[in-house]
């Protein structure tokens, strides 16, 4: 290793690990730490070529291009928005329960899954208008932080020039993890920062140091993000157990050091159990979501994505710049570097490569659960790995020619196998520039770097060109994996013109808790109310609740992602079971052009409904499973009135299909059938794809897909004639289904204004709602079964009158028996899990005070007698 003296010679260092004497960084560094030095460089690398790569590829907020592509549009917005509306005292709800979305969801889980990072919280500073700019702030500052945190722990590792340490934590933040899935996934990050900072941890342990800030360290990590904390733990507990490998300890010795680490990792997982176990039982009751199987990639796909400008959802992304890569490979070669450090390093990179590959580990990181997208979210610890290989390689003393010969020959083969992938071939026209320019740069910059008595001027371009290439690849990767995401993915624009029409429409006509406000179904994302406002039933998280999404759809409600995001259901019956007042209606997203465009405002229709809490005459505990296959059945079972006819329909143009989901439609037809005149036509066929239109009536776009990833919703399509003779023309855009029974459905609006009538007498006299809980006043000698318009999602508890009472459920709602004493009613959310966090969190805090506090007491201890000796002496002399 060299490192330079202060004029500004080179020298040897002593052998450091794996040479018999374990290398440590010293107390102090000097006035100027090179720690600090080489994290502010990452840092600044890092936000640069993040920025620039938008700005080549002319995306949000340096272009016209949206970056709002999938879950990034769809849910992570939407959730920072609704956490800026809690910070600001504007959101319904609170850290319990989220009473804008799936007509009241628990909260705890999502702010666990999605915004506890405390980057998080900077949202709060921003506009609310300028929520997608906040969310992209953050997401620069995180992976800004990540470079710093690797290059400190580089230098911590061993010390060599601050610069190179620099540019390698530049290389670990923008690797081809962060550029491809995780500057969509910003939650993510957060275990991008905490690989390099548990890592930390871990080289404390072994010091016996910070034992209380080391906890403090894992727990914040896994509150940030416990899914890719616990994929960042097992990484840093395979660098912490090669260290020990190669310093060589004894074995009683390294045996304390891991138990240190264990003891200090638990503790801090503890700490954070009120989050994690809230998290991970919240899970137990969400909705399944899709059973993946793993197939491992082609080795030419694995290979191709070590090059810059490559992308694929698919394929473990582990791009980590030229520079990095090219010094990696040049580690087993370098003759400088002691032989154990040499054959560990790359033996965990090649045993980390490969269980990427294998079915059983790639399970285990992913902490046994199959991942519902993306088989491959633990790539960025082998590109850790990379890196931390490629510093050993570096800070040892420059690899010399044969070295580097070697690690061009491994490059080119790479290169060869590479360039049979389509990932390679897709992207060629930019990929072996790029790869060209990139080893160029590598090679020339290591080149000029290792010539003896180079002057200053030298030096400098040397770095200047391992510098530019690092940004100019990274940047060029960033900027294709930009455009190649949004050219396979839905995007949705950022907050603008429209949102702020929604948003205005439904402050208009919110009540709440009075009645809930429909932000409406032609929705601009799937978690409209969270980013517009109200309380509807969209909602779409990984936590959905299973019978949530299982009574909504059993109501006609369609769905996406599995039934994990669920729509905005547009009826009137509905609207009354779920006490939806006022409903927003848009014109279809522009930004959306495979939608019929039109403009106009965004309106606002208003009906009576009953109270959020009403009285059923008798004992109506009942499950989801009672529901029946007709939704219209179901829905009349909730509201507890008969108001549909079920009228029989005739089909032309279909034919026989799928037994489960009905008859054929592959191209234009016709169903007929006959309402009394007046009524409301309903159309339920949840896995037909295309438009519907009643004759006479406006077109309605119905939405579903083969793969049942997606269903469509029952819609209004208006009235039948004076003569009830109903004519409704389907035109399908792909082979679709509609049901052979029940598809239909006329709805008596008479017979439902006198069930609401009903339902209002007898209901709740006033209602109100905090954070957690609803309470209700009821007409005296109220009997039967008081039922909230709540899912009965698991950790309500209810009381009826001041007593406790069972919170049974009613078709999925909440149901309280009553026995005509009771004229209150209370329901209290608690969240599962969270009593028995909150005991393990208190239990490893209480032992973390004892830690922190015994040494303190002994260091007191073993003070006094010296100071009695010292009074003693002096009273004698005196």
């Amino acid at each position: 290793m060299n490192r330079t003296t202060p004029a500004g010679r080179e020298q040897e260092a002593r052998p450091a690990a794996g040479e018999k004497e374990r290398e440590t960084v010293p107390a102090k560094w000097g006035s100027a730490d090179p720690r600090a030095a080489a994290a502010l460089l990452a840092a600044l690398l890092a936000t640069l070529v993040f920025c620039a790569a938008d700005v080549i590829a002319r995306s949000y907020p340096f272009g016209p291009r949206t970056r709002s592509v999938n879950d990034l549009g769809n849910q992570y917005v939407p959730f920072h928005a609704h956490l800026w509306d809690l910070l600001h005292g504007r959101a319904d709800g609170g850290l319990l329960v989220n009473w804008q979305s799936g007509y009241g969801s628990s909260f705890l889980p999502d702010l666990g899954t999605y915004v506890s990072s405390p980057f998080a919280l900077l949202v709060a500073v921003f506009p609310r208008d300028e929520i997608d700019l906040a969310v992209y702030v953050i997401t620069v500052l995180k992976t800004a932080v990540a470079g710093a945190a690797m290059a400190w722990l580089l230098m911590s590792l061993r010390r060599g020039r601050w610069w190179a340490a620099g540019l390698l934590g530049a290389s670990y933040a923008l690797c081809g993890w962060t550029l491809a899935l995780a500057a969509f996934n910003p939650m993510w990050l957060d275990g991008l920062i905490a690989l390099p900072l548990l890592c930390l941890v871990g080289e404390w342990a072994t010091a016996g140091r910070h034992p209380v800030p080391g906890a403090l360290v894992v727990a914040l990590a896994w509150i940030a993000n416990f899914y890719t904390a616990y994929m960042a733990t097992l990484g840093a507990a395979l660098v912490l157990l090669l260290r020990l490998v190669l310093a060589e300890l004894p074995w009683r010795r390294a045996l304390a050091v891991a138990g240190r680490a264990a003891v200090t990792v638990a503790l801090g997982i503890g700490l954070a159990a009120p989050l994690v176990i809230v998290v991970y039982s919240g899970t137990k009751h969400a909705y399944p979501g899709r059973e993946g199987h793993f197939a491992p990639v082609s080795t030419g796909d694995l290979l191709a994505r070590l090059l810059p400008t490559t992308y694929s959802y698919g394929s473990p992304a582990v791009y980590v710049g030229i520079t990095a890569l090219v010094l990696a490979l040049a580690l087993p070669f370098h003759r400088r570097v002691p032989v154990r450090v040499r054959a560990g390093w790359t033996a965990l990179v090649l045993a980390v490569a490969l269980s990427l590959q294998w079915a059983p580990t790639s399970l285990a990181w992913h902490a046994f659960a199959v991942p519902n997208g993306s088989f491959y979210r633990q790539a960025f610890v082998l590109c850790a790995l990379l890196v931390i290989a490629a510093w050993h390689a570096l800070a040892y003393g420059l690899p010399d020619r044969r070295a580097l010969g070697a690690a061009a020959v491994l490059l080119a083969l790479i290169a060869a196998v590479a360039s049979r992938s389509p990932l390679t071939r897709h992207h060629s026209h930019h990929t072996w520039p790029v790869v060209l320019l990139a080893v160029a740069g590598t090679l020339g910059g290591l080149a000029l770097l290792g010539l003896r008595n180079a002057r200053p001027a030298l030096a400098g371009l040397a770095v200047a060109l391992l510098i530019g290439a690092q940004f100019g690849e990274s940047a060029a990767t960033a900027a294709v994996a930009t455009g190649t995401r949004l050219g396979q993915m839905d995007d949705y624009a950022p907050w603008g013109e429209r949102q702020q029409k929604e948003a205005d429409a439904v402050a208009s006509a919110d009540a709440w808790p009075a009645y809930r406000t429909e932000p409406g179904r032609d929705q601009t994302v799937a978690n409209d109310p969270m980013l517009v406002g109200g309380q509807g039933s969209q909602y779409y998280s990984s936590l959905t609740a299973d019978v949530l999404s299982r009574t909504l759809t059993a109501l006609g409600d369609g769905w996406s992602s599995r039934g994990r995001s669920l729509q905005s259901l547009d009826n009137p019956v509905t609207d009354a079971v779920f006490s939806v007042g006022a409903r927003v209606h848009n014109p279809p997203d522009p930004h959306q052009k495979w939608l019929p465009q039109g403009g106009g405002p965004s309106t606002v229709t208003r009906e009576d409904v009953p109270p959020l809490v009403t009285v059923r005459p008798t004992a109506a505990h009942s499950t989801p499973a009672s529901f029946g296959p007709s939704p219209y059945r179901n829905q009349e079972l909730l509201l507890g009135a008969r108001v549909y006819t079920l009228p029989r329909t005739t089909f032309s143009g279909a034919r026989k299909g799928n037994a489960d989901r009905g008859l054929l439609v592959d191209g234009a037809m016709r169903i007929t059938a006959r309402c009394r005149p007046g009524s409301s036509v309903f159309l339920w066929a949840p896995h037909f794809s295309g438009t519907a239109q009643l004759a006479g009536g406006e077109r309605r776009l119905f939405r579903s897909d083969a793969k049942t990833t997606k269903i469509a919703a029952m819609q209004p399509l208006g009235r039948a004639g004076a003569a009830g003779q109903v004519r409704i023309r389907l035109e399908p855009d792909r082979l679709s289904h509609v049901p052979a029974r029940g598809a239909v459905g006329c709805l008596d609006t008479a017979r439902l204004r006198i069930a609401v009538q009903h339902l209002k007498s007898t209901g709740a006299t006033k209602v109100t709602v905090s954070d957690g809980t609803v309470h209700a006043q009821l007409p005296a000698g109220s009997r039967g079964t008081a039922v909230v318009a709540v899912p009965r999602i698991a950790g309500w508890r209810c009381s009826a009158g001041g007593a406790e009472a069972p919170a049974g459920e009613f078709h999925g709602l909440i149901a309280v028996p009553l026995n005509g004493s009771a004229t209150s009613l209370t329901c209290t959310f608690h969240p599962p899990g969270l009593r028995l966090g909150t005991a393990v969190g208190g239990a490893s805090l209480l032992a973390l005070v004892l830690i922190g506090a015994v040494p303190a007491v002994r260091r007191r201890s073993a003070t006094r007698p010296g100071e009695r000796t010292t009074t003693a002496r002096t009273t004698t002399a005196h």
